[in-house]
């Protein structure tokens, strides 16, 4: 069992002023595991991070609401990341993990508890993916609720489930822009096929996990830089202003090397790389998550 290395705790402070009720649309909650023990099919154990140490990084950074996404270091128990979104006065929203085993009485406790999607991962690795025809019955059974389907996919499975992708109802988010590899440029099949289904008002784009996409934590000084990511997410704002939403990834797991885990404040300035124009950096960090995951009902 390899573990994670922590998240850094001095986030910097922004070169510009986030815009009131501006959302970060994917972190997680760790533990702490005293509490909300981690799940034995984990596949690396992160430290602690709790809900405490998200909101002070949050007040440096700006952000006022949030959407707490299950981690897979707690399995389909989703109590962590709902005690988050309870304890959130209404500030946040939660993506869930859920099985074959989940009905719809279940379902509808998590609704009330504030979860307004499902994730799935579809990953080119031997563990931890979501098997087509659980996939399947799920998004079958969330229908109903008007939840997201959130995909955690990477170029080569979206290529390879591009019809069971094009069958889907919607909405329906790419998590980590694909987990789109810089290296193979705009033209690469994966991501024009990204933009073509950003056509359709079904499908939307996440910016987020910056670090994972440029592999820094994986090819240590070989890797791209955080700017090789900003041609790829203009091209979705291009494409999509309505539909491009934002996120940290906190507390930024499976980082093993020393020295290699973001500063969240960094992130935050490569929005202004991203979008430019003020306004539109407004529809990605406010109107669109608002619209998205139903804040403006609260």
């Amino acid at each position: 069992m390899r573990y994670c290395m922590p998240p850094d705790p001095n986030p910097k402070k922004p070169g510009f002023t986030m815009p009131p009720k501006s959302c970060d649309t994917h972190f997680h909650v760790f533990g702490p595991p005293e509490k909300f023990p981690f799940a034995p099919t984990r596949q690396y154990t992160p430290p602690a991070a709790p809900l405490e140490h998200y909101l002070a990084v949050a007040a440096v950074v700006g952000i006022e609401r949030g959407v707490v996404v299950q981690p897979s270091v707690h399995g389909l128990d989703n109590t962590a990341t709902l005690d988050a979104i309870a304890r959130s006065g209404g500030r946040f929203r939660g993506i869930a993990r859920a099985g074959d085993e989940i009905t719809g009485e279940q379902l509808s406790r998590l609704h009330e508890g504030g979860m307004r999607g499902v994730r799935f991962n579809l990953l080119d690795r031997p563990r931890g993916n979501v098997e087509p025809g659980v996939f399947d019955r799920v998004v079958e059974r969330i229908a109903a609720l008007g939840w997201s389907v959130d995909l955690h996919i990477d170029p080569k499975n979206l290529l390879a489930q591009e019809k069971r992708i094009r069958s889907l109802a919607g909405p329906v988010v790419f998590d980590h822009i694909a987990r789109v590899n810089p290296a193979e440029g705009l033209g690469q099949p994966a991501f024009q096929l990204l933009l073509d289904l950003m056509k359709d008002e079904r499908y939307w784009v996440k910016l987020s996990g910056i670090d994972k996409i440029c592999k820094l934590d994986i090819y240590s000084d070989k890797g791209l830089t955080y700017r090789d990511v900003v041609p790829f997410a203009r091209a979705v704002i291009e494409m999509a202003p309505d539909r491009v939403i934002w996120g940290t990834d906190w507390p930024h797991s499976n980082i093993f090397a020393p020295g290699k885990t973001p500063n969240d404040g960094e992130l935050v300035d490569l929005l202004l790389e991203f979008a430019p124009d003020g306004a539109v950096r407004e529809r990605i960090l406010v109107d669109n998550p608002e619209r998205l995951y139903g804040f403006a009902d609260s």
